[in-house]
């Protein structure tokens, strides 16, 4: 149980932290859709606390005081775009709660949270709910609940991303434009990335081996990349930054107080941080002009930066519309493997959907909007879904859709596997439906309850195969009911034999009973795949 970390402790992970957000910085970029699709989240928080380990870097000691300077210090001449200046906020303030104490216990993480949030939420001008701040507000709310019931320091980190995790997720609720480009808050999921490989050093695990879906979303099946057709005009158009350096001696912090009032009706993601040494400003304007002007009042400008977003856009339009194609495909699915193996087999979009959890008509509608396609085939995969997927081909006019009647996650691999980019629609479908024909599907779960069915007595926790009508075999292990099943759905006319194993079986074990299965059927070429589906140990497919 780890209770308190010291100076050389908080070092290692906050380096940490930051190499994990370098290491997924493109991720985090291609999230980034407020107020324009520019793509640089990431990257601008990178940088930023790149920046802070350069300074850390020229400390010997493991002086907490040192150490706590030098990253708050770092990020500031170091903070890039909005994203990173907000992220130096939150540095500044987690530093200063930190700086004084020899050790960092609960208590002093759940007060860095707190004043974290307070000094990032002064630093802008009118702060928006949906994005970074409201990460780390919820982060901070929970830590100052919770820190008394948490003895274990790296656990209590864990609770308190794992908080983060959910404010992340309420982001497109929040703010609509979010919601509108089907994607998570962009600065959000940067500033989990980072607190994640910081939580990754305190418990002695390598960071490089950290995958960017340590940090999850109802939207991350459906956000490789914002929906860039309809986000509404840019009001501002000049992304206008720089730092005021060489501060006139006359001027005081009532001077740069009042500078940022002056800013606040000419512009919006506005944020004037900094002190009598120097101060970094951020803000997107139709007048960067009239902004320097102000600036140079108080000192000299440098590192200055003004980005038409108006262009900006306008080049991201013309790559939509001519990344633009004639057949797309949608994929309904559950199981983060089963999500990779649709997208590797070049399906547009992949949305969360199945048993327990069956997607409305609407959320297909949303999703089909998304894909840069005149023409989508859906793939269900499941019976409860197909009924609303024909709805949504009834909502949607400017698009054509087609409902593959998949029924079952391997008859969907099957259409996806058929699917041909140079046949035209007719073609397409008719190869599609021929090959959910061809293959046999089974499923290993587990009975829910007591019952009689299809002949079995059947105990609460009983593990049983289907095969998509009824109950085939059973058995109180997953591999001896397995076996069964495939004994019973095999013949001489099959040739492959595939298991996606579920999120409650370890590849190992899938492995070995694929041996063992290719040893009993040896005219079966057997594979096993991960598919990370919940409630069901194994799918299988013959064909």
């Amino acid at each position: 149980m780890q209770k308190t970390i010291n100076g050389q402790t908080f070092r290692k992970m906050f380096i940490s932290g930051v190499k994990n957000l370098d290491n997924y910085k493109q991720k985090v970029d291609s999230l980034n859709v407020f107020p324009v699709p520019d793509g640089d989240t990431g990257t601008n928080m990178s940088l930023t606390l790149m920046s802070s380990v350069t300074t850390v870097g020229k400390i010997a000691g493991n002086d907490m005081a040192e150490i706590t300077d030098a990253i708050s210090m770092g990020a500031l001449r170091g903070a890039r775009g909005n994203s990173g200046v907000i992220m130096s906020q939150i540095l500044k303030g987690f530093c200063l709660a930190i700086k004084k104490e020899p050790e960092i216990n609960s208590k002093v993480l759940a007060k860095a949270f707190g004043l974290g949030t307070e000094i990032s939420y002064q630093a802008v001008a009118k702060p928006q709910e949906g994005t970074i701040l409201t990460v780390v507000r919820m982060m901070a709310e929970f830590a100052a609940v919770n820190y008394k019931k948490q003895q274990s320091l790296d656990v209590f980190l864990k609770s308190i991303i794992e908080a983060g995790q959910i404010a992340l997720d309420k982001t497109p609720e929040i703010l609509p434009v979010l919601k509108k480009a089907n994607v998570v808050d962009a600065g959000g999921y940067g500033l989990l990335l980072f607190f994640i490989g910081m939580h990754k050093s305190m418990i002695g695990e390598d960071v490089e081996t950290l995958e960017p879906s340590e940090v999850k979303s109802d939207f991350d099946n459906i956000q490789e990349h914002a929906d860039f057709s309809d986000l509404g005009d840019i009001e501002f158009a000049y992304c206008t930054e720089f730092f005021i350096v060489n501060i006139k001696k006359k001027t005081t912090q009532a001077d740069i107080d009042r500078f940022k009032e002056r800013l606040i009706g000419m512009g919006d993601s506005l944020v004037v941080v900094g002190d009598l040494e120097f101060v970094k400003v951020h803000v997107h304007t139709n007048e960067p002009g009239k902004v320097m002007t102000y600036a140079l009042e108080l000192g000299e400008l440098d590192k200055l930066k003004v980005e038409n977003m108006l262009e900006q856009n306008r080049q991201l339009m013309e790559r939509y519309q001519s990344e633009k194609k004639e057949l797309g495909m949608l994929a309904i699915c559950a199981g983060n493997g089963i999500t990779r193996i649709f997208k590797d087999l070049a399906v547009d979009r992949v949305i969360e959907g199945g048993q327990t959890m069956n997607p409305s008509a609407n959320d297909i509608l949303e999703a089909c909007k998304r894909i840069n396609a005149m023409n989508i085939f859906i793939f269900p995969n499941n019976k409860n879904i197909i009924l609303a997927a024909e709805q949504a081909k009834v909502l949607l006019e400017e698009k054509n859709l087609y409902v593959i009647p998949t029924k079952n996650i391997p008859q969907g691999i099957s259409a996806a596997i058929a699917f041909n980019s140079d046949l035209s629609v007719s073609e397409n479908t008719e190869n599609m439906l021929e090959a959910i024909k061809c293959v046999s599907v089974g499923q290993v779960t587990y009975a829910v309850r007591n019952t009689n069915l299809d002949g079995f007595d059947l105990k609460e926790g009983d593990i049983i195969g289907l095969d998509g009508k009824k109950i085939l075999s059973k058995s109180n292990n997953v591999e001896d009911a397995t076996e069964k099943l495939v004994e019973i759905l095999q013949n001489d006319d099959y040739e492959i034999l595939t298991l996606y194993y579920g999120e409650d079986v370890t590849e190992e074990q899938a492995n070995k009973l694929a041996s063992h299965l290719e040893s009993k059927f040896p005219h079966l070429e057997v594979s096993a795949y991960s598919g990370g589906q919940p409630l069901y140990y194994y799918l299988i497919s013959l064909e």
